[in-house]
C-alpha cells in the first residue's frame, strides 16, 4: 500500500500544481510548461527518466515509462493533462489559483479537473520507488497540455508524432471515472468510464443578400441562421443504447430492484430513467445524440443586413451514431446553411468483461465495500479519444471517495471547484492497489 508520505505528498501535489495558472483559453492562448516541469522534476524523484515534448513553445507535455517486472505483459498508458479551464476569481469564495487547503479541503481550478490525478499518480510512483515497487506492466506515464481545448499541442501531438514511446500500450486510464456518486440513502456508486460519446463541434454559415434593414429580403443570412438553428435545438434525437449503456442500465437497474427488459425490442429507457432516481443522471445523457447551439455571429450594425451569419453548435454522438448524427445535420440546416465540422474525434468504447475492469472493480472495492462499481458511458471526451488512435482502448479511472452532497459533476468547470484531503488519500490508496495488480 502506499505509504504515509504518498499521502501528505498528493495533498501537497495537488495544491503545487493548481498554484501553476494554466489556463486554457483555446485558440493556442495557454502555457503548460511551468505544471509540465513540475511533473518531471516530481518523476525523477521517483528514478524516471522524464522526455519533455513541444508541438508549440510552452504547451509542454511529459511522458516517462516505468519498466514492468513482465516483458512480455502489454504496457498500460496512465495519462492526465495539465491544463484548466478559466475561472473567474470575482465568482469564487477563494482565489481559484490559491491552492489553499482548509477544513480538509484543497481549494482551486484543477482540483478535481484534473491536477488532483495528476498528483495521485506522482504520489504513487513516488511511494513506489522508496518501497522498491515494480508493476507486472510496462507504465507509459503522460501528462498533456492543451486537452480542454482541441489537444492538437497534446494527446494529439503525442499520438501523430511520437507513437513510439507508447509502443506496446494497449490500454489506458485517465479521468472522470471510480468516484463517488451518493444515488440515494446507503447507495454509492463508482461509476468506471468505459466509454465516450464522439466530439462533433460544428461550425454552420448562413449567406444571403445583404442590405438596408428598412427593406424587404427574402434572403436575410440571420433569418436562414436562427431557422436552422431553431431546429437544431427542437429536435428529439431518437434513443440509441450502446453496449456501455445497456450493461449500466442493467446493473443499476438490479441495485433498485426494478425489472425491466432492457434488451426488449420495445423497452422504454425514459421510463426507467425516471425510476432511477439520481443515477438516472449518469446514463441519460449518453442514450441519444446531441447538438446544442452555443454561439453566434452575425452582423455589425443594426440598420444593415448582413451578407453572413455564422453559429457553433457542440455535437455529440454515441459510438456507432456518427452517420446519423451527419445525416440529420444536413436535414435540420436545410438548403440554405452549410455546416461543417470544427473539430472532430471519434466516439469510443471499453469492454466491461476483461481483466483489466476487473482489477479496477477490486480496487475499489477493497477501500469502499459498501459501493457498487458500475460501467457508464461519458457525455463528453477526453485525451482517451487521441490516444485511441494508437489502438489504445481508454478507461475513465480516477478514484475518489466523496461525502454525501458533494457535487461532483457540478464542479467540473464550476465554481470554487475543490477536492477532500481524504478523497485525495482514499484515490492514491485505490490508484495504488490497481496499478500493482494490472
Amino acid at each position: 500500500m502506499a505509504d504515509g508520505q504518498a499521502l501528505e505528498e498528493v495533498v501537497r501535489f495537488t495544491s503545487d500544481l493548481i498554484r501553476i495558472d494554466t489556463t486554457n483559453r483555446g485558440g493556442g492562448d495557454c502555457r503548460e510548461r511551468p505544471a509540465a516541469e513540475y511533473a518531471a522534476e516530481q518523476l525523477a524523484g521517483a528514478g524516471l527518466t522524464p522526455t519533455l515534448l513541444e508541438r508549440t513553445p510552452g504547451r509542454t507535455n511529459v511522458v516517462a515509462r516505468l519498466e514492468g517486472t513482465d516483458p512480455s505483459a502489454d504496457a498500460l498508458l496512465v495519462h492526465g493533462h495539465l491544463d484548466v479551464v478559466p475561472a473567474e476569481a470575482a465568482d469564487w469564495q477563494r482565489h481559484p489559483f490559491s491552492g489553499d487547503v482548509s477544513d480538509g479541503v484543497v481549494w482551486g481550478r484543477g482540483a478535481v479537473d484534473m491536477k488532483n490525478m495528476d498528483a495521485m499518480i506522482l504520489a504513487v510512483l513516488r511511494s513506489w520507488a522508496r518501497l522498491g515497487v515494480r508493476p507486472r506492466r510496462d507504465l507509459v506515464i503522460a501528462f498533456t497540455a492543451d486537452e480542454e481545448a482541441s489537444a492538437e499541442d497534446g494527446s494529439g501531438f503525442l499520438a501523430d508524432q511520437h507513437a513510439d514511446l507508447f509502443e506496446g500500450c494497449t490500454e489506458g486510464i485517465s479521468e472522470s471515472g471510480a468516484f463517488t456518486f451518493h444515488a440515494g440513502p446507503g447507495m454509492e456508486l463508482y461509476p468506471i468510464g468505459a466509454g465516450e460519446r464522439g466530439t462533433g463541434w460544428l461550425k454552420l454559415t448562413a449567406r444571403g443578400r445583404a442590405g438596408h434593414g428598412s427593406k424587404v429580403n427574402r434572403a436575410n443570412a440571420v433569418s436562414r441562421l436562427a431557422g436552422a438553428i431553431a431546429r437544431i435545438a427542437e429536435h428529439e434525437w431518437p434513443v440509441r443504447l450502446t453496449p456501455t449503456v445497456t450493461a449500466a442500465l442493467k446493473e443499476l437497474a438490479a441495485l433498485y430492484g426494478i425489472e425491466e427488459p432492457v434488451d426488449a425490442p420495445h423497452f422504454d429507457v425514459d421510463n426507467l430513467l425516471d425510476k432511477l432516481g439520481r443515477a438516472s443522471s449518469l446514463v441519460e445523457p449518453t442514450v441519444r445524440n446531441s447538438a446544442n447551439p452555443t454561439m453566434l455571429q452575425a452582423g455589425y450594425k443594426i440598420n444593415v443586413i448582413p451578407g453572413e451569419a455564422v453559429a457553433y453548435v457542440d455535437g455529440r454522438y454515441l459510438p456507432g451514431g456518427e452517420q446519423e448524427f451527419s445525416d440529420t445535420l444536413d436535414r435540420l440546416t436545410g438548403p440554405d446553411v452549410e455546416w461543417e465540422f470544427q473539430h472532430r474525434e471519434a466516439a469510443l468504447q471499453a469492454p466491461i468483461g476483461t481483466p483489466t475492469y476487473a482489477k479496477m472493480r477490486a480496487a475499489i472495492e477493497e477501500f469502499a465495500p459498501e459501493g457498487h462499481v458500475v460501467p457508464y458511458c461519458m457525455a463528453g471526451g477526453t485525451d482517451a479519444k487521441q490516444f485511441s488512435r494508437l489502438g489504445i482502448t481508454g478507461y475513465g479511472f480516477s478514484p475518489l471517495k466523496l461525502p454525501e452532497g458533494f457535487d461532483y459533476h457540478a464542479l467540473f468547470h464550476g465554481v470554487d471547484e475543490r477536492v477532500p484531503v481524504e478523497a485525495l488519500h482514499f484515490g492514491t490508496k485505490v490508484l495504488d492497489r490497481y496499478l500493482r495488480t494490472a
